[in-house]
């Protein structure tokens, strides 16, 4: 009997936690920058890709309206309610705080009644159109990481766009169109996220299901992020590593959830039946009492902080970069270019930390000659010198002092014909070529060099060895 009941309640359990959870609440990766680790050298650094945490944005957002003065209340007038034109007992007032709708109560804490939001002034003009700009910046770039919401109080808009900038706002870009008549009002096809897929999920799209005038418990308007994650990373993102990899790979869909600014753009509020009554415009408005945008700073995957100070957000950038979204290397630290964290490998991903400059490290020392071991890389075909790279067999050489003597590096001592310098103890060869910099074709030591031994030299810039320099450079960060 007891176990019967047990099994019940588990049960229940299992039931009640899948639908209370369907999005994992914390995705696990990234929240750590480096740790310490003990190797043959001592205790050194081991760095990793990381990204602060997802929060609400709007905490630290500016909003603008355009025009200026279409906030309601000055002057003060009468408002009438959307399903009864005849029901005109409610009044904005913007110098009666209790009657005041100003724009910051689209960002207020809500839950509290009568609920707050703002409110436009209604279309007394009518017929010239009804239109208002709700500007979003954040003056720092971020990462959307869960939908869009903008709760209406009004009736939800026959007509909008949600645009977004990648430049604070010089330029802007379509996000989704909404209306209840897509063909009519934009010329395009109806269609919701379902209708997208893997290929298509970049497609900007007009949907009808948010537009259906005014009803109680219909106010909601969606930008549905997490639907397009879940084209990655299954329908619960239970596959995160998945999404991660399309992100780390494809920029088009990584600046695809990435913003300055968002622009709501309200083309014609709810009007509810196909005809303006024009006897009694007061009941046509735009109100909004909610938005919620949650996202995180972008920092190149190159810190866990953002900090607010000031009205401005800054990441604090580790990895020895620096700049609002860690975006180049500090000043001494420029022994190769700057790049991006990698969130690849899962989890830990890959650093690309700024290593010293050249300069910085001063004369380098005399080294004994140390050959490059190139067990790791094997050919298929030895007249292709496209290699096949075995990862995990890859040695993990970590530099802990950079007063220790360098086999190569990018600035001075490079490795010749295609070689990839690895953590400046050695350079990894392409299959033809042997020696301490790669100067040495192979078959010149067997004396086999002839017109078919098929050890030509590659092209310099053949792709098998670019990628094989991409793959190296992100298999094994230098750490410090």
């Amino acid at each position: 009997m007891y176990l019967s009941r047990f099994l019940s309640i588990h049960a229940l359990w299992v039931t009640v936690s899948s639908v209370m959870q369907p999005y994992p609440l914390v995705w696990g990766h990234y929240d750590v920058c480096k740790t310490q680790i003990y190797t043959e050298e001592g205790k050194v650094w081991d760095y990793m890709a990381c990204q602060p945490e997802s929060t609400d944005m709007t905490k630290y957002l500016k909003v603008k309206l355009d025009p200026p003065d279409i906030t309601c209340g000055d002057p003060p007038e009468t408002f009438c309610a959307m399903g009864n034109p005849y029901m005109c007992n409610n009044e904005c007032d913007a110098s009666t705080p209790e009657l005041a709708h100003p724009p910051e109560l689209m960002f207020d804490f809500e839950g509290r009644h009568p609920s707050t939001f703002w409110q436009s002034a209604t279309w007394k003009e009518y017929p010239k159109p009804l239109q208002v700009n709700i500007t979003l910046s954040w003056s720092k770039t971020i990462e959307l990481t869960d939908n869009i919401v903008i709760t209406f109080e009004s009736g939800r808009p026959d007509q909008m766009i949600l645009e977004k900038s990648l430049d604070y706002g010089r330029t802007w870009q379509p996000y989704q169109y909404y209306a209840t008549d897509c063909l009519d009002a934009f010329h395009m096809d109806p269609k919701s996220v379902k209708d997208l897929s893997q290929h298509t999920v970049l497609e900007i799209i007009c949907t009808e299901e948010y537009s259906t005038g005014y009803m109680t418990n219909s106010k909601i308007i969606h930008f549905e992020i997490k639907d397009r994650f879940a084209f990655f990373a299954g329908p619960w993102l239970r596959n995160m590593a998945s999404l991660y990899g399309q992100l780390d790979t494809t920029k088009k869909l990584r600046d695809f959830f990435t913003v300055t600014d968002l622009r709501i753009r309200l083309l014609r509020p709810a009007v509810g039946e196909i005809f303006v009554d024009e006897l009694h415009l007061a009941r046509y408005f735009y109100a909004i009492s909610d938005i919620k945008v949650h996202g995180r700073c972008k920092c190149n995957l190159h810190a866990t902080v953002c900090v607010y100070d000031n009205s401005k957000l800054t990441c604090e950038c580790e990895h020895n970069t620096t700049g609002p979204d860690c975006g180049k290397c500090k000043k001494n630290y420029q022994g190769r270019p700057w790049s991006p964290g990698s969130y690849l490998p899962i989890p830990k991903g890959t650093a690309n930390t700024c290593i010293p400059s050249i300069s910085s490290i001063g004369n380098l020392p005399k080294f004994n000659r140390i050959w490059p071991n190139i067990s790791s890389l094997e050919v298929s075909n030895p007249k292709q010198v496209a290699p096949k790279l075995a990862l995990s067999t890859v040695s993990s050489v970590q530099v802990a002092n950079h007063k220790r003597a360098n086999v190569c590096d990018n600035e001075l001592l490079h490795c010749q014909n295609g070689g990839t310098c690895h953590n400046n103890v050695r350079c990894l060869c392409p299959a033809a070529y042997t020696g301490i910099l790669c100067e040495k074709l192979r078959c010149e030591e067997a004396g086999s060099c002839g017109s078919d031994s098929g050890q030509g030299a590659p092209p310099p810039g053949s792709p098998a060895l670019l990628l094989l320099a991409a793959v190296l450079g992100t298999a094994s960060p230098l750490l410090f």
